[in-house]
């Protein structure tokens, strides 16, 4: 089964590093892509820019309304995810608690499945 191990950052994380400190925090996730790669285990994986560069977009009653980064009151972010396939629930809970950003972040683990599948919320 798919499961997506969502990075959440508190916002304003990002700007507390220097460019080495971001650069080893990156190298540290990029190894741990690979390492989920060799294993078989990982089907994507991508690293996201922070709010300030992120739209909203909503469409209600046929008009668009678009929302420009950053939001108001944002106190986290989703900076990044990986797409895992684990045989279990209770793997991809493993393959979280080794994530490096779970030392500086949180890492949600949540199942792939459709909206309409009330099995998972």
């Amino acid at each position: 089964m798919d499961y997506m191990l969502l990075i959440i950052e508190p916002t304003g994380q990002r700007a507390t590093r220097n460019r080495a400190e971001g650069e080893q925090a990156y190298a540290r996730m990029r190894a741990f892509a690979d390492e989920l790669a060799a294993e078989g285990k990982l089907k994507a994986v991508e690293s996201l820019a922070s709010p300030q560069q992120a739209t909203r977009v909503q469409v209600r009653d046929g008009r668009r309304q678009m929302l420009d980064g950053p939001f108001a009151e944002a106190k986290e972010f989703v900076g990044g995810f990986f797409l895992v396939d684990c045989a279990s629930a209770a793997e991809a809970l493993l393959l979280a608690e080794r994530c490096p950003a779970a030392q500086w972040a949180t890492v949600e683990v949540r199942p792939v499945a459709p909206c309409f599948d009330e099995s998972v919320g």
